[in-house]
């Protein structure tokens, strides 16, 4: 009997270990949440004049495009005194949106009417896709709320419902925003293509029954290979 005692004392053991595990797993996703999060003042701080164009903190657009669109945006600051800004970010702090976080920013950044009258600052939060755009006084002449609406729901998304082509989005953002501001015609948003083939787009009836067959094949396998290993380590644990 007291040979099979320590036995008997592994096995109740085991299960508070597994929680013990569990707690500490929730824990570290926990912790790693917040600190994976940006909030404003982790973004470098840039006023009006400054010639800081593009903060790529989520490091998804390559630096040859960060170039052009930088020059451009350089460019129309010179020629109309209009200056656009583009701010990538992982991922936002918990009860944070893209609007709240852009506004905010926009705010800290030009805490002034006078400040942020000739300003954009456009944001896009690369874990969700979502983007905002912020626009002062003089710009909103130019740059109408609709349009600007539409640079963040039909211009910077189309590209990326394509793999997630962020280069591409911000330049044809950046080529719009140029265009509007320098009181150019509005190019408006990309063209999708019209190509859908209605032809294919369902599984025939063999195809999803092999699907399913081969799934519940490989579960059951991988339940007889589980099954015994963790019984076996229960009872000689």
């Amino acid at each position: 009997m007291k040979l099979l005692n320590p036995l008997f004392n592994r096995i109740n053991y085991l299960p508070r270990l597994v929680v013990f595990f569990v707690v500490m797993l929730l824990a570290s996703t926990l912790w790693i949440a917040p600190v994976n999060a940006t909030s404003i003042y982790q973004i470098p701080q840039v006023t009006a004049g400054d010639r800081t164009w593009v903060i790529d903190q989520a490091e998804v657009i390559s630096r040859i495009n960060e170039g052009k669109i930088g020059s451009a945006l350089e460019d129309l600051a010179k020629d109309t005194g209009n200056e656009v800004r583009f701010v990538t970010i992982r991922r936002l702090d918990y009860g944070e949106t893209i609007d709240s976080f852009t506004q905010k920013l926009f705010s800290k950044w030009f805490p002034t009417l006078e400040a942020q009258a000739n300003q954009t600052l456009l944001v896009i939060d690369t874990l969700t896709n979502n983007t905002a755009i912020r626009t002062g006084d003089k710009v909103k002449a130019l740059l109408s709320d609709d349009t600007a609406q539409s640079v963040v729901t039909e211009t910077v998304p189309a590209p990326l419902r394509e793999g997630e082509k962020y280069n591409q989005a911000f330049l044809d953002a950046s080529d719009r925003l140029v265009a509007v501001l320098s009181g150019k015609e509005d190019p408006g948003p990309p063209q999708l293509a019209q190509n859908v083939s209605v032809e294919g787009t369902f599984k025939a009836k063999d195809e999803t029954d092999t699907g399913n067959a081969t799934i519940w094949v490989v579960g059951l396998l991988l339940a007889a290979t589980v099954i015994p290993m963790a019984t076996y380590y229960l009872y000689v644990r």
